[in-house]
């Protein structure tokens, strides 16, 4: 029995390396993920990726994850690292710092 609030809901957990801080990646993850209807954060990281939660439908979220190997058109994407968890009831998308 699951406690989600329904039975497609998932969470993934990615890690994004290449050119992707400073190009406007996180501000258009936020628009794309609000745009799909998909919860979650997104914030830069020290040794340079972007680190992203999505939660969500199950299609959103792999949506979420494709658009994440383009990024914005500023970003130069290199690597996109996928991590699926049991979603822990993530509410809205916002930009952590």
């Amino acid at each position: 029995m699951t406690t989600e609030h329904s039975d497609d809901s998932t969470r993934a957990h990615v890690f994004v390396s290449g050119t992707v801080q400073g190009v406007y990646y996180r501000a258009t993850t936020r628009e794309t993920a609000r745009e799909v209807g998909v919860d979650g954060w997104v914030k830069n990281l020290d040794d340079g990726r972007v680190e992203a939660v999505f939660e969500g439908p199950e299609a959103a979220v792999e949506s979420m994850v494709e658009w994440c190997h383009e990024g914005s058109p500023a970003a130069d994407v290199s690597g996109v690292e996928v991590e699926y968890e049991e979603p822990q009831g993530e509410s809205g998308f916002e930009v952590r710092y």
